[in-house]
C-alpha cells in the first residue's frame, strides 16, 4: 500500500496546528487510529452495547462473541498456544503491575532477585522495584553499554546469581534499540530464570511469536498499535498463570463465593475482574487487522527508510548527540543539541506544527545513566512520510537558529 493511501485512513492527520500541517512524530507515546477502528468503537455502542459473559439475551451474546473473537485474534497474532494465555488489561502498565503484585503475594521471597535493565520504562521498572520492597526480594539492575545495547557477557554475569525473573524491553522507548529477545530468553532459562518482555514498543513494529521467543510473559498496549486506549494484553504461559494468585477481586473472576471463602474462575477470567473495556477490546481486533493488511515487512521497511533519512539529515547538525546504536534502531530517534534545552526545542517545533516528545520519557534511570536530564524524541509510524522527515529536519535547524 502507498503511504498516501494509508494516510487517508487516519482522519486526525488531516489538520493544521498553529497554521501548519500537522506532522505527528510522537508515535512511541501513542499512535493515531484509522477510521476502521473509530467506526468499530462507535458500532459497538450503536448496535451491541451490553455487558459480556454474563447475559443470556441477544445483545450480551453478540457482544461476548465479538469480544472473545478479539482474544482469539490476539492469540494468533502473537503465536500463543491457547486463548487462556491471553489476558486483557488496561495496558502495559496494568499488565506488569498484575504480574508484579501476583509475584509479591507468596511467589517472591527474600532469597529471590528480580533483574531489570537500566533502559526499562518506569512501567516495567517501578512495579518490580516495589514488589521487591514488599516481598524482601533483591532488585538488581543491568546497565547497558555506551551504545545502548545489552552486553551478553554482563548479562550472563548477572544470570549466574540466579535471579527469579528477568524483565526487559523488546524495544527501548528512548533508544529505539531492538533487543535480541530469543537470545536473552534462552540465556535466562538456562540459569532457571523466568522472562518478562515489555512489548509496548515492539508489538507495532515487528512480528511477535511468543512460542518462538519462548518468553514466559509478554505485555503490550493497544494504543501503541493503532488501537484504542484503555486496552492491553498480558500473554503468559498457561502453567505459570495458573500458579499465580489473582490480581484484583470482584465480578467475573469468581467461581463460587461463600461467607468465609471464594474460589476463582479458570483462565483467562481469573485475572479479568469487573466489566472489561468492551468497545476498546472489540476495536483492538480491527487495529490488528489493519496491521495485518499493511504487513510487517512493509511497516519495517518504511520505518527503516524514515529513520535512515532522518539520521542523514540530523547527523551534520552542529552539536547534536543521537543516543543509541543506529544499526539496531526501530522507529525512534532521541537526541540533544549542545547548549540548547530539549524542552525549548519541543516548544518551537510545536509552533511549526510538529509533535515530538521531550523530557525523560518515563525512563529516568536511563537518563541518569546517560547523564542527561532528558532529550528530544521523534518516533515514526506507517503513515509518516519522507517529506515530513525533511520538514522536521529543516524546522529543527530553524528552531536551533532561533534558540542559539
Amino acid at each position: 500500500m502507498r503511504t498516501s493511501d494509508i494516510r487517508q485512513e487516519f482522519p486526525l492527520l488531516n489538520q493544521q496546528v498553529n497554521g501548519y500541517p500537522l506532522v505527528y512524530l510522537d508515535n512511541a507515546a501513542s499512535t493515531q487510529k484509522p477510521e476502521s477502528v473509530l467506526s468499530a468503537i462507535g458500532d459497538y455502542y450503536r448496535s451491541l452495547n451490553s455487558n459480556v459473559h454474563r447475559g443470556v439475551h441477544h445483545l450480551s451474546q453478540q457482544a461476548t462473541s465479538a469480544f472473545e473473537d478479539t482474544r482469539e485474534y490476539v492469540r494468533n497474532f502473537m503465536g500463543a498456544s491457547a486463548k487462556e494465555e491471553i489476558i486483557f488489561t488496561r495496558g502495559t502498565t496494568e499488565a506488569v503491575n498484575l504480574l508484579a503484585e501476583s509475584f509479591s503475594r507468596g511467589i517472591l521471597s527474600p532469597a529471590d532477585t528480580v533483574l531489570a535493565t537500566v533502559s526499562d520504562h518506569h512501567s516495567n521498572f517501578v512495579p518490580w522495584q516495589q514488589a521487591c520492597l514488599r516481598s524482601g526480594a533483591k532488585f538488581d539492575v543491568l546497565p547497558v553499554q555506551a551504545n545502548g545495547t545489552i552486553s551478553m557477557e554482563l548479562l550472563e554475569e548477572k544470570l549466574r546469581q540466579k535471579p527469579r525473573i528477568v524483565v526487559f524491553p523488546h524495544i527501548s522507548n528512548v533508544l529505539g534499540i531492538v533487543n535480541p529477545v530469543k537470545q536473552i530468553t534462552a540465556m535466562a532459562h538456562a540459569y532457571g530464570a523466568l522472562v518478562l518482555v515489555d512489548g509496548a514498543q515492539g508489538i507495532a513494529h515487528c512480528p511477535v511469536n511468543v512460542c518462538d521467543f519462548d518468553c514466559d510473559f509478554y505485555v503490550w498496549s493497544g494504543h501503541k498499535i493503532y488501537g484504542p486506549t484503555g486496552i492491553g494484553v498480558l500473554y503468559g504461559k498457561k502453567a505459570l498463570l495458573e500458579q499465580l494468585p489473582p490480581y484484583q477481586f470482584g465480578g467475573e473472576m469468581i467461581e463460587e463465593v461463600e461467607w468465609q471463602q471464594t474460589s476463582f474462575a479458570a483462565l483467562p477470567y481469573k485475572f479479568e475482574a469487573g466489566t472489561p473495556a468492551i468497545a476498546e477490546g472489540i476495536a483492538l481486533k480491527t487495529a490488528l487487522e489493519f496491521v495485518h493488511r499493511v504487513g510487517f515487512d512493509a511497516i519495517g521497511q518504511h520505518e527503516a527508510d524514515l529513520v535512515n533519512h532522518a539520521f542523514e539529515g540530523l547527523k551534520d547538525i552542529e552539536g547534536i548527540e543521537i543516543y543509541g546504536e543506529k544499526t539496531r534502531h526501530s522507529g525512534v530517534i532521541s537526541f540533544n543539541v549542545k547548549g540548547v534545552y530539549h524542552y525549548d526545542i519541543g516548544v518551537i517545533l510545536d509552533q511549526m506544527g510538529i509533535a515530538v516528545r521531550t523530557g525523560h520519557h518515563c525512563a529516568q534511570p536511563l537518563m541518569k545513566f546517560l547523564n542527561i536530564p532528558g532529550c528530544v524524541r521523534c518516533s515514526f509510524a506507517i503513515y509518516n512520510t519522507v517529506s515530513e522527515v525533511e520538514y522536521f529536519v529543516e524546522s529543527l535547524q530553524k528552531a536551533l537558529r532561533m534558540l542559539r
